[in-house]
């Protein structure tokens, strides 16, 4: 959820062009939340304070689910990663990052060449890539219906990449070292041909991408 305000559409195969659509669509999946739309809206019909709240934020009179997802999605708006070590150190702070950083910020935006699809301010470029992983999920097809989106899923952004493990759209990946060894020898793409201590360099940098503002305190 963090800096999901900055993103064009929203889930790994990117099937809700809002954050407003994708909030209802968990309530209602069997394997989430597994509720309905119209029991969810009473349960917030039938508590007061709820009632009371909902009417200040829009027209009084009943609750609707559309209203239940603008609140949900004015609330991860606000869940936001800045101020890392690795902004710190681009607005001039030297200190900001550790010596292996740098040199895995040097490995990222040089030899491995993550920028590629990690770039922007956000570290994504919003496409979809097929990484040899999951194959037998159809991803990005299953909205477009393009054979080359077959396995395809949207490049998520590295904020916070150290605090949100397990790693790749199916999770099978359970941490950075294991995502950059993948890299190493893809099935897809060409692998980077990072030495050992690069690689050790490159995972330190992503967690200069760590930052503050969206904790929960």
């Amino acid at each position: 959820m963090i800096n999901r305000a900055y993103s064009t559409v929203q889930f790994w195969d990117g099937r809700a062009a809002t954050l407003e659509e994708q909030a209802k669509g968990p309530m209602i999946n069997p394997i989430e939340m597994g509720n309905t739309h119209a029991a969810i809206v009473a349960t917030l019909e039938n508590n007061p304070g709820y009632r009371r709240q909902f009417s200040e934020a829009f027209t009084p009179g009943e609750i609707t689910i559309d209203q239940v997802a603008q609140a949900i999605a004015a609330f991860e708006r606000t869940v936001l990663s800045s101020n890392a070590p690795y902004d710190r150190y681009q607005a001039g702070e030297r200190n900001a990052l550790s010596a292996a950083q740098v040199r895995g910020m040097k490995v990222f935006f040089g030899k491995a060449k993550c920028d590629q699809c990690h770039g922007g301010q956000n570290f994504t470029n919003e496409q979809y890539h097929n990484l040899g992983i999951g194959s037998a999920d159809p991803g990005r097809f299953a909205v477009t219906h393009d054979p080359r989106d077959w396995g395809a899923f949207k490049t998520p952004t590295l904020r916070e990449i150290a605090n949100t493990a397990p790693y790749m759209h199916d999770g099978s990946l359970k941490t950075l070292d294991e995502v950059v060894d993948y890299y190493g020898h893809r099935r897809t793409g060409k692998p980077l041909g990072l030495g050992h201590r690069e690689k050790k360099d490159l995972v330190e940098f992503l967690h200069a991408l760590s930052g503050t503002g969206w904790q929960v305190r």
